[in-house]
């Protein structure tokens, strides 16, 4: 098992930008001198609050040169709102700067910050400039030359003077659907429950296998991973952990969707306010032709989905996605875990209205407690 950190730098009551950004390079630090395989770092844009760090290469410039072993990347670069050139330089210069670290998440996003970018807010044309944007960065960082005639770039003969150390590109990773991801050969981050990563594991399994082949690894040679993001919250004591997670979980709900319906009903965007099937639209309809999904994955359903599982007794897990408890507890939850058939544990420590001293508490008895029982990766 291999251990990662999934992260969206959430606002913290009362901390100033500067000091939130100091406090999460110190704990990245303590990621890296503990083994974490990789940190990932979420993109999201106004008028979503949940996310400080909109610009992740600039972010992870500063965590290039913090850290030694452990690997970083954004999860996801929202494609369609990225010039595809200056994805590529940028990703060679942070590739460069960390000695080959540099994991590469893609995703298109919701058509509701594209329409706040000026760009089309309809799921085809964002999934046509996701689909393009991510065709031109493998090319471009593949090939000393990039020749392209797209439908929104075009490129001719164009040098390629900076290239990535890792070939022929970094590692690529796709959120929330195993299918696709296993489609373009890539790992794989999925959001939900523990009965949600029993599912995808044998669909993106057999998919991996239908389209990569059976025993196939990645194009970099490593084998393909596969993991879920468990907000996490460790303490000496299950009554500790739970009375630090329950408002902290209210205060990530809170943050995750209420911004974006606020600012679609006091500008009365109605076409981000529902879509075809009736939920919140920010994401937008899904495009033709992708993937069959078992679940809807819009932000409404996805909170529908906590609540149902809040509904399941469990004491140590919030929402049926968040665990807060003892080490022992969270031992319990990681043997369910690995009998899933995941190979990648991906944490989430600060979320919500945690401080940055809960945070690192969890830290430090994960690493400590949890993470020697189930094997580190350095």
């Amino acid at each position: 098992m291999k251990f990662g950190v999934f992260d969206h730098i959430e606002p913290v009551p009362g901390l100033r930008l500067d000091r939130i950004y100091r406090e999460r390079l110190l704990q990245i630090e303590r990621l890296d001198a503990a083994g974490f395989y990789a940190y990932h770092l979420a993109e999201h844009h106004t008028p979503a609050i949940h996310s400080l760090a909109p610009s992740q290469n600039v972010f992870l410039g500063a965590v290039a040169q913090r850290t030694r072993r452990l690997r970083f990347g954004p999860c996801v670069y929202v494609l369609p709102l990225h010039h595809p050139l200056r994805l590529i330089e940028e990703i060679s210069m942070l590739d460069n700067l960390s000695d080959g670290r540099l994991e590469i998440g893609v995703g298109r996003g919701g058509v509701m910050e594209a329409f706040f970018w000026g760009q089309e807010a309809d799921p085809e044309t964002n999934y046509a400039r996701y689909l393009e944007t991510l065709d031109i960065i493998r090319t471009g960082l593949s090939h000393d030359e990039l020749t392209y005639p797209g439908r929104f770039h075009s490129f001719e003969k164009l040098p390629m003077y900076l290239r990535p150390l890792q070939r022929p590109y970094p590692p690529l990773w796709y959120m929330r659907n195993p299918v696709t991801a296993a489609r373009e050969g890539m790992h794989t981050i999925i959001v939900g429950s523990l009965d949600g990563l029993a599912a995808a594991v044998p669909r993106y399994r057999a998919a991996w296998d239908e389209h990569q082949g059976a025993g196939a690894r990645t194009v970099q040679g490593d084998e393909p991973m596969i993991g879920l993001v468990v907000h996490l919250v460790v303490a000496e004591t299950d009554d500790d952990a739970i009375a630090a997670a329950t408002p902290a979980w209210e205060k990530y709900r809170w943050n995750l969707a209420a911004p974006r319906r606020l600012e679609a009903e006091k500008r009365n965007l109605t076409q981000f306010l529902s879509t075809k099937d009736g939920s919140f639209g920010f994401v937008g309809d899904r495009p033709a032709g992708l993937p069959a999904r078992e679940l809807r994955r819009d932000i409404d359903a996805e909170l529908e989905r906590f609540d149902q599982q809040a509904r399941r007794p469990h004491p140590n897990r919030l929402g049926g996605v968040a665990l807060a408890g003892s080490p022992a507890a969270v031992r319990d939850y990681m043997d369910e875990y690995v009998a899933t058939g995941a190979n990648y544990f991906v944490c989430s420590f600060q979320w919500g209205d945690l401080s940055h001293e809960q945070a690192m508490r969890s830290i430090e008895l994960f690493t400590a407690e949890v993470m020697p029982r189930y094997g580190r990766s350095g």
